[in-house]
């Protein structure tokens, strides 16, 4: 599991790679949100593009990034989520919790 975070204007976007199965990469994820939104970030897309898959520790790490931005009046969205990944955002629903989108730039561009 790799993350790697760039600024696009004010803008983070996070990308990751490989599985999220839970574990300390898993809670990586959650805490590079708190990271960021201590630093004022109120924009943040997370890049799944190279996910292969997640488990529901995955899919709880996810949960609490967004809801880590909602508390500090930020959003968090995704972006490139694969078929197998959003298979199972439509299996638990999450799908309709989450703002999603096709790209990273489109996913940018829907902020207000």
């Amino acid at each position: 599991m790799a993350i790697k975070e760039k600024m696009q204007g004010e803008v983070a976007v996070i990308s990751l790679s490989g599985k999220l199965m839970g574990g300390p990469e898993t809670t990586a994820v959650h805490d590079k949100v708190k990271e960021l939104v201590a630093g004022k970030v109120k924009k943040i897309v997370i890049d799944l593009g190279k996910v292969k898959w997640m488990n529901s520790s995955g899919l709880g790490a996810l949960m609490g990034s967004l809801t880590t931005a909602k508390n500090a009046g930020g959003e968090l969205k995704l972006a490139n989520i694969t078929d197998k990944v959003q298979s199972l955002f439509m299996i638990t629903k999450l799908i309709t919790i989450f703002e999603a989108h096709d790209g990273v730039d489109k996913a940018i561009a829907s902020f207000k």
